[in-house]
């Protein structure tokens, strides 16, 4: 019967030790967090398709092969029409 006392206090300390140390991780980031609000920043997280996905890659190719060129060009003209960089 020790043995078995012995097992399940084990897993005990470690489960708990588990749940301090994130704890722990989740008060370091909360402190990230608020020290870049203090700077005015704010987290953004985004989710983007996999480029290296076969799937998303061929999802890109039928819509742009779909557009239609001379509504692009126009909308290129209009970007370096109003754009800052293409000023001298």
């Amino acid at each position: 019967m020790p043995l078995v006392s012995l097992i399940v206090t084990r897993y005990a300390e470690t489960r708990y030790r588990l749940e301090a140390t994130m704890v722990e991780t989740a008060e370091r980031m909360k402190a990230m967090r608020e020290r870049r609000r203090a700077r005015g920043l704010r987290e953004l997280r985004l989710v983007v398709p996999d480029a290296r996905s076969k799937a998303v890659r061929r999802r890109v190719a039928k819509q742009v092969a779909g557009l239609d060129q001379s509504r692009e060009s126009e909308a290129i003209r209009w970007l370096e029409s109003v754009s800052e960089f293409d000023v001298p």
